[in-house]
């Protein structure tokens, strides 16, 4: 049975050789943002969701060291039109402008896109909870988006 998870150890010890070293573990790329970045305070139910996410991703902010500021912009628009030209799917796209702050200085910056899409086929109700659901998976692809980026670049 032993050799069944060879292949794996192999691939580990040859990871450790090079010098890798988990985002998330000790000594990290993401141990600097770990707690202390703090997104600007939501207005809507998207900046909410965006919110949570950096949160999720980079922990809850006791001593923040970095302020997080963001430009939020959606737009939704007719995918789909059946034979009665009713709209059948919609797709959401959202860009973020977003600014990473030390002490007023601004340390990082980018802008991401991202879309998602969303069935209107149903009744009112769950077609309004499509929208809201497609809405909240943007705001987790962005967030990740800005994770990664923050991670990538480091401060």
């Amino acid at each position: 049975m032993w050799w069944r998870k060879a292949p794996l150890l192999a691939a580990a010890a040859l990871l450790a050789a090079c010098g890798f070293t988990p985002v998330y573990g000790p000594g990290g790329q993401a141990l600097p943002f770990r707690g202390e970045v703090r997104a600007q305070a939501p207005d809507t139910e998207e900046e909410f969701a965006f919110n949570g996410r950096i949160e999720q991703r980079l922990g809850r902010p006791a001593s923040p060291r970095y302020d997080l500021a963001y430009v939020l912009v959606t737009e939704e628009t007719g995918l789909a039109i059946d034979g009665s030209n009713n709209i059948t799917r919609y797709s959401v796209e959202g860009t973020l402008g977003w600014t990473l702050a030390e002490e007023g200085a601004t340390v990082l910056r980018g802008e991401e896109r991202a879309f998602t899409a969303y069935s209107a086929t149903g009744s009112t109700i769950s077609t309004l909870e499509s929208e809201r659901d497609a809405r909240r998976r943007l705001m987790v692809i962005l967030a990740d988006r800005v994770v990664a980026r923050l991670l990538a670049d480091g401060a």
